[in-house]
């Protein structure tokens, strides 16, 4: 579980190098949200992963180039770890 949310997370941490002010908060906390849980025991639910998602999709519609590569990444690690977590 972690090295996939791990993974998204350091997609993010380089998107938002790259990333216009409009976006770049957006994608801080997301950032710091895979942070925590990839530090805690406490795991993210579908609904939780969901929000996150459809933030990051926001976003890469607004995004271009180097941070739109990123957070695509990103959305696509996430969406790979959502399938492997039991749905409540």
């Amino acid at each position: 579980m972690t090295e996939q949310l791990q993974q998204a997370r350091d997609d993010l941490e380089e998107a938002a190098k790259s990333a216009d002010d409009d976006v770049r908060d957006d994608i801080r906390e997301t950032a710091e949200a895979f942070a925590d849980y990839t530090m805690s025991d406490t795991a993210p639910d579908h609904a939780i992963l969901d929000e996150r998602l459809n933030t990051l999709r926001q976003v890469s519609q607004q995004a271009d180039g180097n941070t739109k590569d990123k957070v695509e990444s990103a959305i696509e690690t996430t969406e790979d770890y959502r399938e492997t977590i039991d749905q409540a």
